[in-house]
Order: structure tokens, then sequence, then C-alpha cells
């Protein structure tokens, strides 16, 4: 039996935060679902196709190391019910730092009693990239920064792109 697990988020942009989560998934399962959320009241710098390709191109190399398959979708309903539809068994949680984890003890409560059959797992991340936010990104490049440490090099480009140097 295959061991689905399910990482939803925003992914606007993929951080190196993200791939350090998705690589510590792929360790537990043998596929991996990452699921792009659509939320109708955000606006977000780059369209959930573009999200998807830039996902997609960065973690099929993270997954096959791992010898895991990765699926990108999109979804515009509870994550509970998308995981649900993705035949997962796992929830996949990246935790920042303890205010992280107060939210998201929340948020897997909330699941596990919408879908008992899904187990939360928190992944802590790697003390490189504990303090990567992709708002902090996108507030970087939208200003001229650097964002090169902070996302894979393709997603840097992306966001060259899409605002172009003071």
């Amino acid at each position: 039996m295959s061991r689905i697990a399910f990482y939803a988020g925003s992914f606007d942009p993929v951080t190196n935060g993200h791939l350090d989560v998705i690589a510590g998934a792929c360790r537990l399962c043998d596929h991996l679902v990452l699921a792009i959320g659509i939320h109708p009241g955000k606006t977000p710098i780059f369209p959930a196709a573009e999200r998807a390709r830039l996902l997609r191109e960065v973690s099929e190399p993270i997954a096959a190391a791992e010898e895991a398959t990765v699926e990108v979708i999109s979804f515009d309903s509870l994550a509970v019910w998308a995981a649900r539809d993705s035949g997962a068994t796992l929830f996949i949680r990246g935790l920042r730092d303890g205010s992280d984890l107060d939210y998201e003890m929340q948020l897997a409560g909330m699941n596990r009693t919408m879908d008992a059959s899904i187990q939360t797992v928190f992944l802590p991340a790697s003390i490189g990239v504990r303090h990567i936010t992709a708002t902090l990104v996108r507030q970087i490049a939208s200003m001229g920064g650097d964002v090169s440490p902070f996302v894979p090099p393709v997603v840097a480009a992306a966001l060259r792109a899409k605002f172009p140097a003071r």
C-alpha cells in the first residue's frame, strides 16, 4: 500500500523553507501531494499555474532523490477535503517556531475532527531556513532586494522578472 502525504500552502513563492519540508515529507511517504490553496480573498503575485510549474520544477528532483513521487494540484475548498480526495493519510505541516506550533495544533485538531483518517505530522524547519517566510520574500523582491538566499534559482529568476530592479 502506498503512503500518500498532503502538504498544502500558497507557495507564493515557493521558498527554500518549503523545500526543506518537502524533503522531510518525501522521507515519510511514497507519494507527496503538493496542494496550492486558492483563496478568493488573496491576490497572489504568481497565478496558480505559474506556482504549480515552479513547484513541480523544484520539488521533483527532491522527491526522486528520496525515492518518492510528487503531484502538484490546486484546490479552493477546505484542505482536509482536498487531502481526503487525494487519498492522503498524512497531513504535512512545517514548523518554524513556537508560535507556528500554537496555530498548527489548533488546525490539526480541527482537521482531525473533520476526518480522523488523516494524521497531521509536524516537521520542524532546519536551522538554516527557519527565518524564511514567503511574505518576507515577496516584500524583499517587490522592493528590488536580492532573494537568492531564500528561494531556488528558478524562483529567484521568476521574481526578478516580476519585479525588475529599481
